[in-house]
C-alpha cells in the first residue's frame, strides 16, 4: 500500500470577523485536523428587522465532520467579549461537544455563565490556561498562550507551532504600560516570540485607521478621579457590561471617596459577580448595595454603575432617563458619565439618550468632553510596533471592516514586508500558507450570515428578511373574500385589513374601488362554477391589486389575499 503524501501547507479559513466588526471565528486546517479560534456574534444591521444576533455559518465545518474527512482537535478562545464567545451556544449543537476547549480563567467563567441560559445543552468542559502554558492540539498543532492587554482581563494571544512554521494569532489588544487591574504589556516576551522565527502574523485591524497610540487606562483613571473629586451629587457611570477594567476603576474610586455602589443591568451584574468570584474585581465588603438601599443615603455617597451607554431602549440608563426605574429617578445635581465610545450605527440612539438626560437637568460628561474612555484596540503606532516585535515573514490582517484590513496591510508594508507576502482576505476565502509562499485559493466556502431570531437559528433567511423589510416600509393589505362554492362568485363585499399602509377610516374611496376590482378579478378568474385554481386567483388579486395600490399611493404594501369557500 502506497503511503499518502504528507500535506506540507496550512489552510486558514475565516468564518467571520473580516470585512466586518464582530462575529469573529477562524479555522486553522492542516491535514485532517482543524483548530478553531473564537465563536463570536454580531448585532443586526438596520435592514434586519426582528433579528437578535448574527452568527458565523459553520456549514463547512458540519460537512467536514459529518463526512469524516476532518475533525476539530481544539477550540480556543481569545477573550470574553461576545463578539468572540457569544455564538458558542448556537454553534455547539451543530458541531458537537466532544473536542478539547481552552480559555483563560475569566473567559471560561463568562462562557460557562452564558451557557446557563441554555440548560438543555451538556455542561462544557473548558480547560483554564494562562500566559506561558503550552497545549498539544491533535497531531498538527502545538499552542503556547501569551498574555495581551485589552479592556477585559484574561485576553490571550496564541503562538501556534506547525510543521511548516510558527503562526502568531494576535486578537484585540493594545500596549498599556500602566493598565488598571492588569499587568503591563510584556514587551520582552513578545520580542522573544519574534526571535523564535514567525512564518505568519495574524493581527487585529480595528484601530488601523487611527493615528498614534491608544490611551492608557491610568490616564482614564486620573480623569475619572477628577469627576469624583468635584461632583457632590450622585454619579451614574454607564459603560459596557464587559468592560471590567473600567468597572473596577469606578468601584475603586467609589471606595476612595466614600460612595456605595449600585449595579444596574443584568449583564453587568452577572459579569461583575463572575469577576468577583475569580478575584478580577475587588472591593470592600458591603460596598455594593441595592438601588432601594441607596435611597437612604445622601446623594454624595452614591455611585450607580449601569448598562445602556449605547442608548439601548431596554437598558438600565434609558429606563432611568425616562423615569421608568422603580427606585432611581434623576434629579438636578446628578452627574452621568458615558465611559465608552459610540459604536457605529448607535449615534442617533445615544444622542436621543443624551437629550433626555439634559431634559432631566443633570450633568453629562462623555469621551468627547474629556478622556474618560480608552478603546481596547491598538492604534497605528502600536500595530507597527507589534509587527516589528514579531517580525513575521507573512502577514494577514484580521478583525475589522475591509478598509481597516487594507490599512493594516499597508502599515505592514511600511514596516518592510513585501506586498506579495501580505494577504487581505474576506470571510469564506481560503488562505494557503506554505513555507515559502502565501496565497488565496480559488475555492470559497459559504460564510453568509446566519441569523438568530428568538429560538430560531438560521430559519430567518433572505426571503423572510425581504418580507419584513417590505412590511416595515409599506405595511400589509389583507383582502378577505368569501366565495360561493357553487357559483364561483364573491358573496357580499370583501373585507379589508390594513396595517402600516393606510388608515381605513380616511381612505374610503380607495377601499371602495379596491373592493370592486377584487370582485371583478375573482369573477373573471373563476369562470363560474366548477373546479377553480385558487392559487391562480390569489396571484391575480395580489398582482393586480398591488399595481392598483401603487398607482394610487406610490407605495407597495404586502398584499395578502385570503379566499374562503362556503
Amino acid at each position: 500500500m502506497t503511503k499518502a503524501k504528507t500535506q506540507n501547507y496550512l489552510r486558514i479559513i475565516p468564518l467571520g470577523g473580516l470585512g466586518e466588526v464582530g462575529r469573529n471565528m477562524m479555522l486553522y486546517e492542516m491535514g485532517s485536523e482543524i483548530l478553531v479560534i473564537d465563536a463570536g456574534l454580531s448585532f443586526p444591521e438596520e435592514d434586519m428587522p426582528g433579528v437578535d444576533y448574527v452568527i458565523p455559518n459553520v456549514s463547512y465545518l458540519q460537512e467536514q465532520i459529518r463526512s469524516g474527512r476532518k475533525r476539530i482537535v481544539g477550540f480556543l478562545f481569545t477573550h470574553g467579549h461576545y463578539d468572540h464567545i457569544g455564538a458558542l451556544p448556537y454553534l455547539l449543537p451543530k458541531l458537537g461537544f466532544n473536542f478539547p476547549m481552552a480559555a483563560s480563567e475569566l473567559t471560561k467563567g463568562l462562557i460557562l455563565k452564558r451557557q446557563e441560559d441554555f440548560p438543555d445543552q451538556p455542561k462544557l468542559k473548558i480547560k483554564s490556561v494562562k500566559d506561558g502554558d503550552i497545549e498539544k492540539m491533535g497531531s498538527q498543532f502545538t499552542v503556547e498562550f501569551f498574555r495581551l492587554n485589552h479592556n477585559v482581563p484574561g485576553t490571550l494571544g496564541f503562538f501556534i507551532t506547525t510543521k511548516i512554521g510558527n503562526i502568531v494569532h494576535v486578537t484585540d489588544f493594545k500596549f498599556d504600560e500602566k493598565p488598571i487591574n492588569d499587568l503591563p504589556t510584556n514587551f520582552e516576551k513578545l520580542k522573544n516570540l519574534g526571535k523564535r522565527g514567525v512564518l505568519l502574523l495574524l493581527m487585529d485591524s480595528t484601530g488601523a485607521e487611527e493615528e498614534g497610540h491608544s490611551l492608557s487606562e491610568q490616564q482614564i483613571f486620573e480623569n475619572l478621579e477628577k469627576i469624583f473629586q468635584t461632583q457632590k451629587g450622585r454619579i451614574f457611570a454607564a459603560t459596557f457590561a464587559s468592560l471590567l477594567n473600567r468597572i473596577q476603576q469606578i468601584i475603586t474610586l467609589s471606595e476612595k471617596y466614600n460612595r456605595k455602589v449600585v449595579i444596574e443591568g443584568y449583564s453587568m451584574r452577572t459579569n461583575v459577580e463572575i469577576a468577583r468570584q475569580l478575584n478580577y474585581i475587588r472591593h470592600k465588603k458591603g460596598l455594593i448595595i441595592s438601588a432601594q438601599e441607596s435611597l437612604k443615603l445622601p446623594d454624595s455617597q452614591v455611585t450607580v454603575l449601569c448598562t445602556g451607554a449605547q442608548g439601548e431602549g431596554g437598558a438600565a440608563l434609558m429606563r432611568i432617563a425616562n423615569g421608568e426605574h422603580r427606585y432611581l429617578q434623576l434629579r438636578k445635581g446628578d452627574t452621568v458619565i458615558f465611559s465608552s465610545s459610540v459604536v457605529p450605527g448607535n449615534e442617533r440612539a445615544v444622542q436621543r439618550l443624551k437629550d433626555q438626560l439634559y431634559r432631566n437637568k443633570v450633568n453629562v460628561i462623555h469621551y468627547k468632553m474629556m478622556d474618560i474612555h480608552a478603546g481596547g484596540h491598538a492604534q497605528r503606532e502600536e500595530l507597527a510596533q507589534m509587527i516589528k516585535l514579531i517580525n513575521p515573514k507573512f502577514f494577514m490582517p484580521i478583525h475589522g471592516q475591509y478598509s481597516m484590513l487594507v490599512n493594516n496591510a499597508r502599515l505592514a508594508q511600511e514596516q518592510g514586508l513585501e506586498e506579495k507576502n501580505i494577504v487581505v482576505v474576506e470571510n469564506g476565502q481560503i488562505v494557503r500558507v506554505e513555507p515559502n509562499r502565501i496565497l488565496i485559493e480559488k475555492e470559497k466556502i459559504n460564510a453568509n450570515y446566519v441569523m438568530v431570531d428568538g429560538l430560531g437559528i438560521g430559519d430567518v433567511g433572505e426571503v423572510v428578511l425581504r418580507d419584513r423589510q417590505a412590511l416595515a416600509k409599506d405595511g400589509m393589505f389583507v383582502i378577505i373574500g368569501v366565495v360561493d362554492r357553487l357559483t364561483g362568485r364573491i358573496k357580499g363585499s370583501p373585507d379589508i385589513i390594513s396595517r402600516g399602509f393606510v388608515y381605513l377610516k380616511e381612505s374610503k374611496d380607495l377601499l371602495r374601488e379596491t373592493r370592486k376590482r377584487v370582485i371583478a378579478i375573482v369573477n373573471k378568474s373563476t369562470g363560474g362554477p366548477g373546479a377553480v385554481n385558487w392559487v391562480y386567483v390569489k396571484d391575480e388579486i395580489r398582482n393586480k391589486i398591488g399595481n392598483f395600490l401603487f398607482q394610487k399611493t406610490q407605495r407597495r404594501p404586502m398584499v395578502l389575499p385570503v379566499i374562503i369557500e362556503v
